[in-house]
């Protein structure tokens, strides 16, 4: 990551204008254990307390990295009930990287935070039709097809 994702313009940017970034090497203790860092890279999105909402292992080419940075952003948001902002994260998953592997997940929750925000189930089933046509294949399409009976 650090010769091709990191460098990125749009990863720098990102990165420095959204996050709090902290690099943590694999066998600094005791952050290694208390983080269970196994491997690198291992990105892990954290909420002001320290608490983790979201983790990635492996490389990352720049536009899935931001991707992935954006749910994490967006799941920390859904966790803490700010439904509203999860929404916003999600939608800028799909907006901006739609064929991202982080993107079926960024419907799901968008659909979830949707109904958690309005309690309208109508946002469950959009999810799960969104899911079925755009990423048929997908885990989340599996997980969301009781929606559809809604």
């Amino acid at each position: 990551m650090d010769a091709v994702t990191y460098p990125n313009v749009k990863v720098f940017d990102f990165i420095t204008s959204s996050l709090v970034p902290i690099r943590v090497p694999a066998d600094s203790k005791p952050l290694a254990d208390e983080f269970k860092l196994t491997w690198t890279p291992t990105l892990i999105t954290l909420d002001f307390y320290g608490k983790e909402h979201h983790r990635t292992v492996g490389f990352l080419p720049p536009d899935d990295l931001i991707a992935s940075l954006l749910l994490g952003m967006g799941k920390t948001d859904f966790d803490t009930g700010d439904f509203n902002d999860a929404i916003i994260h999600f939608d800028r998953v799909l907006s901006d990287f739609p064929q991202s592997g982080f993107a079926p997940e960024a419907v799901y929750l968008r659909g979830v935070s949707r109904f958690k925000a309005s309690h309208d189930a109508a946002a469950l089933k959009q999810a799960y039709e969104k899911l079925a046509a755009d990423y048929p294949a997908s885990e989340w399409a599996k997980r969301a097809e009781p929606y559809s009976l809604l």
